[in-house]
């Protein structure tokens, strides 16, 4: 038996994805994702940045539909033999990324935004491209709970000056 939550969900994600004729680098397509965790998560409109090879990063919306806050404390993916959680932060002036110490916590009821600029999923030591429209696997460690598996979809995007390879400043 669905709930009322899971039908209204699956009825939104039904007409996100009866609207998106739009081109692979729009980044409001919806990507299905699978059913909230037991800790209440979910993540809506999972992406990662395109690349030939080297650095990238993913980006979406975690959602927490639990009483508790959640906390992300590492990530995984075939992708990638090395995967961060990164901030932006001003160091001397200047726009930095580093690893975001104590990971992502995402409110009770709550979101938590991962976006270029900001906090997001780091991938490095990528040996193979990220096209557009690519399905790309994620899998984050929930501290004191289950793990949280959902897909991205490859999508281009120049906004921002982000430049997710060595020696960005």
């Amino acid at each position: 038996m669905f709930s009322r939550h899971a039908l209204m969900l699956t009825a939104a994600m039904v007409v996100a994805l009866a609207g998106c004729g739009g081109s692979p680098t729009s980044t409001t397509a919806a990507v299905p994702s699978p059913a909230p965790s037991a800790a209440g998560l979910s993540i809506t409109d999972p992406w990662v940045k395109t690349t030939k090879k080297g650095m990238t990063a993913a980006f979406g919306t975690l959602v927490n539909d639990g009483d508790t806050a959640v906390t992300i404390v590492s990530g995984a993916t075939p992708l990638s033999p090395m995967v961060e959680l990164h901030e932006v932060v001003e160091s001397g002036g200047k726009m930095v990324m580093r690893p975001k110490a104590g990971g992502f916590v995402v409110p009770p009821h709550g979101t938590h935004q991962l976006q270029p600029g900001g906090d997001h999923i780091m991938l490095m030591g990528v040996a193979q491209a990220v096209r557009p429209g690519a399905r790309i696997s994620f899998t984050l460690q929930v501290k004191d709970g289950k793990p949280f598996e959902f897909t991205a979809v490859g999508k281009d995007f120049a906004g921002g000056e982000e430049d997710y390879q060595p020696g960005h400043k």
